[in-house]
């Protein structure tokens, strides 16, 4: 699905001749660039049919998954890494998964610099096999590195790869979620439409920059694309994004920062996976500060069927995809460590009108696959023709900041009742000023569900954490989905988050 360069140089020397240096002859063209020339190529892309760019030679494209993990290329012949730049450029082969090659450019002085496919950038295996060589093989995407603890020692911290996905981490966090540059029909009955980040152009910083700047052509059936990412690395790390949409024809069914995750199971859902782990997931919840002022908490679900949840909102002010959890023992996995995996949280830029917050969960039997979608629907249809412009931030990090302050959920937890008819819900709060004290009788609990009867909810204090526990019950009977709705209020104010949750039997 990503588009190859439209040239490439062969490969000039061997792997033990390669310096680390960029010499100009490993430079396939030269051309001037600037943000202004790429939304023009992105609008006149769209006027014309899309075409697919021709696929790498097919002994690439037939790796077996083993064989494509012997070759991996080697940071110290990374681009600048024999220079004073505090950005080292590392690049990925096409091949098995990547079946076409992404065109990557160095801009520096207004003039970019297409690089050539060198095959001698990479390390391999003794088992790697010989594989040809030709104009249509390149780099199925890139991967950012910084100093970011340590003096000299350039770590990672981004990548781009495969179609619009790339993903980052904050500083010492683990790779978990990913984000996207667009989602087109995701959930629909007719299929996915995954467009390409087809080029980019990464701009060379000066010593000492902290913020870096990469630039992206977009192209796929529907619609064209200019981005441009301004990134800096830290705790969290930040990325603006700028994006203008050329559609080629109308785009019904679009998600604008669109993020993608994992969850298999928590305390909601434990009793379906035999499994000595607690919990299993990159995400727990899905977190939105809507345009009313209020910070809505929805645990993410693994269902039986696929299931689409809509939070309409007008203007909304942030949302994203949030790992709570951050105790070893919370996972038990001291391998994945998804205790270290990072949360994600989109700030739009303007007012980004009606819409809704669409949430899609997919039914999964693995930790291997990534079955929670999470993105903005646009109310109206961007209509063909029409250049649309949207712009947001994203922190990779942990919690987000500068929210309204009110007491968090920590967990959830659902399961039989004694009498193994009912279903209990246990909503455990933070311990937070809103609700501390010996009386808390005077706090408001409100609860309701679409299609149960539900229990009188009860509050207790939890002595493991000092917060608050909201726990109810209801009995299922012969309903088959409900949704479920709580919140405390003490003296009319706001003083939790509003837990939202899709019961499924």
């Amino acid at each position: 699905m990503i588009l190859p360069r439209r040239t490439f140089l062969t490969a000039l020397a061997a792997a033990a001749a390669l310096p680390k240096k960029l010499r100009a002859e490993l430079v396939r063209r030269e051309q001037p660039f600037s943000t202004d020339w790429l939304w023009a190529e992105a609008e006149a892309l769209a006027t014309r049919p899309y075409q697919p760019m021709p696929e790498v030679p097919a002994p690439w494209r037939d790796l077996t998954y083993d064989q494509y993990r012997m070759i991996w290329f080697n940071s110290q012949r990374g681009i600048w890494t024999d220079t004073d730049r505090p950005l080292h450029l590392d690049l990925f082969a096409a091949g098995l998964y990547f079946p076409r090659a992404v065109e990557v450019n160095l801009v520096e002085n207004g003039i970019a610099q297409t690089l050539g496919f060198d095959i001698g950038l990479f390390d391999r295996t003794d088992q790697f096999p010989d594989l040809p060589v030709d104009e249509t093989m390149g780099y199925s995407g890139l991967r950012l590195r910084a100093e970011l603890n340590t003096a000299g020692i350039f770590e990672e911290f981004m990548v781009f790869q495969g179609a619009s996905y790339f993903r980052a981490i904050a500083n010492g966090q683990t790779y978990g979620l990913s984000a996207r540059g667009l989602a087109l029909g995701t959930g629909d009955a007719e299929g996915e439409e995954f467009p390409d980040f087809t080029h980019f152009w990464v701009e060379a910083p000066e010593p000492g920059d902290d913020t870096h700047v990469i630039h992206a052509l977009l192209d796929g059936p529907s619609t064209t694309g200019a981005y441009s990412f301004t990134i800096r690395a830290g705790r969290p790390t930040s990325v603006q994004v700028h994006a203008t949409l050329f559609p080629r024809r109308d785009l019904e069914h679009v998600g604008l920062a669109p993020l993608t995750s994992m969850f298999l199971f928590d305390e909601t859902n434990h009793i379906r996976f035999d499994d000595f782990r607690p919990a299993v997931h990159d995400s727990e919840g899905l977190l939105i500060w809507n345009g009313a002022g209020e910070r809505l908490w929805r645990p993410l679900a693994n269902p039986r069927n696929l299931q689409i949840s809509y939070f309409i909102d007008d203007g909304p002010r942030g949302f994203g995809l949030m790992q709570r959890s951050r105790e070893v023992e919370g996972f038990a996995d001291f391998e994945a460590r998804y205790e270290n995996r990072p949360s994600l949280w989109i700030m739009p830029h303007g007012d980004w009108g009606q819409g809704s917050i669409e949430l899609v969960e997919i039914p999964a039997d693995r930790e291997i696959y990534d079955n929670i979608v999470a993105f903005w629907r646009p109310r109206e249809v961007i209509p063909a023709g029409e250049g649309f412009d949207f712009s947001y931030d994203m922190e990779w990090g942990t919690q987000p900041r500068n929210l309204p302050d009110v007491a968090v959920v920590t967990n959830t937890r659902i399961g039989g009742a004694f009498d193994q008819t009912r279903q209990v819900v246990a909503i455990d709060f933070e311990d937070h000023p809103a609700l501390r004290g010996e009386d808390f009788s005077d706090i408001v609990i409100h609860l309701s569900a679409s299609a149960l009867t539900l229990s009188e909810g009860v509050l207790e204090r939890n002595p493991g954490t000092g917060g608050l526990r909201l726990a109810f019950s209801f009995d299922p009977a012969e309903a088959e989905a409900s949704e479920l709705r709580a919140q405390l209020r003490r003296e009319g104010r706001q003083i939790s988050e509003v837990w939202l949750y899709r019961w499924t039997q």
